[in-house]
């Protein structure tokens, strides 16, 4: 398995990394909140291990921003505050599994085994697809009809936040929480010229288009009814 690591202290993600080696697992580590959401958006794991208490975004608003996006990756929780309603908040938050600090090493591995074992925890997404539009997550390369399609990094995360919600509305709000990390509006076109540029690439060489502006509420990518 591959599995991210979120985790601040050195030590306890050094030691959590080596006996997820020894057991034959990869591993990675993010040792910021902000970093950890960033990994788990761009790479594909099979479990996340999360410490609650982390610098730049905690861990149970990183793992409800992940739920919000549709990422299901299965999230064990680690923290200090053992009792019962810091656990119950967070396995309300999203998260599947929480283990208090300190732990025993082959207690969290059990864990993790069981979580990627449930049938609810299926295999990471890998190709998204909308009509003829596709998506490949892992070689970062994206089509329409079988031409490629060059896209810059964010234009690749907005593609990919509107493809895991086709045929949703998806808001303004939406989109600077979910790509662009923002928690208030910046009072600026950032979106609008990132949607007119996306437009432009995805739709305008072909005939049918996927990327909808639905008045006074936000976007829709959905493929055209015949």
């Amino acid at each position: 398995m591959r599995i991210l690591i979120i985790e601040d202290d050195a030590a306890t993600a050094a030691y959590i990394k080596k006996g997820l080696g020894e057991a034959g697992h990869a591993a990675d580590i993010a040792t910021r909140g902000d970093d950890g959401l960033h990994l788990a958006r761009e790479e594909n794991y099979h479990a996340l291990i999360i410490d609650r208490m982390l610098p730049q975004l905690d861990g149970l608003s990183l793992i409800a921003k992940l739920r919000a996006a549709g990422d299901k990756t299965p999230a064990l929780i680690l923290s200090a505050l053992g009792e019962v309603g810091e656990r119950v908040a967070g396995l309300r938050a999203g998260g599947d599994d929480y283990l208090p600090k300190p732990f025993a090493f082959s207690e969290l591995l059990a864990r993790i085994e069981a979580l990627t074992r449930r049938p609810t925890a299926a295999a990471p997404q890998t190709k998204l697809t909308v009509g003829d539009l596709e998506m490949d997550l892992l070689a970062r390369a994206v089509t329409r009809g079988g031409k490629n399609i060059a896209l810059q990094p964010r234009e690749f995360r907005l593609l990919e936040y509107l493809m895991r919600h086709s045929n949703q509305v998806v808001t303004r709000t939406m989109l600077l929480e979910n790509v662009w990390d923002y928690h208030f509006d910046p009072q600026t076109n950032v979106i609008d010229v990132h949607i007119s540029r996306l437009r432009g690439k995805i739709d305008k060489h072909f005939d049918a288009p996927l990327l909808n502006t639905v008045r006074g509420a936000g976007y829709m990518l959905r493929e055209q009814q015949v």
